[in-house]
């Protein structure tokens, strides 16, 4: 299901940007690029004075342009199910492209439109993740997207709903 990008190194974009992704994780170097969110840039550049982030959230697409989802929360001591679009790389295999990724759970809950997709407008409503224990084993070459999100967004309890219509509000005037 590969989408055949060529001239990377591992042959595949997806892989690659996860494999940079995983390696800025574990390095969190200081190095910045022009693109504010590309996935081969370093996100993890300190914003905020004394806050280091270790977690470059992103979400993977499929050829039809479908966001990929998982369910996590289901235990025999744990059932707090929750569905997300939401991950985090925790180990790549550079020779398969397979990858262990585990889930962040969003705050507010995503909705699906026919029990297949994600209603991309629900995402608006996230304003933090939450970082899980549960993972999901993927193969990379399955996948033709994948968009990197802000840093902040992992475990940002502070920020709530009401300083964001602050915001849109101050904006629009």
């Amino acid at each position: 299901m590969s989408c055949g990008c060529k001239d990377y190194a591992s042959g595949h974009c997806v892989c690659d940007a996860v494999l940079s992704i995983k390696e800025a994780q574990d390095a969190v170097d200081k190095k910045f690029d022009d693109c504010v969110n590309s996935c081969f840039t370093n996100l993890l550049g300190p914003k905020r004075p004394g806050k280091v982030q270790d977690t470059i959230p992103f979400m993977l697409k499929d050829k039809k342009s479908n966001l990929f989802w998982a369910t996590g929360g289901l235990t025999a001591d744990y059932n707090d199910v929750f569905e997300t679009v939401f991950f985090r790389v925790e180990n790549v295999d550079e020779k398969t492209c397979c990858a262990t990724l585990s889930l962040l759970r969003p705050i507010k809950d995503i909705k699906f439109t026919h029990n297949c997709c994600v209603d991309p407008t629900s995402l608006s409503d996230v304003y933090c993740l939450e970082k899980t224990h549960f993972c999901i084993e993927v193969d990379l070459n399955c996948f033709c997207a994948i968009q990197c999100l802000d840093p902040d967004l992992v475990d940002n309890h502070a920020k709530r709903p009401d300083d964001r219509d602050k915001k849109h509000h101050h904006h629009e005037k």
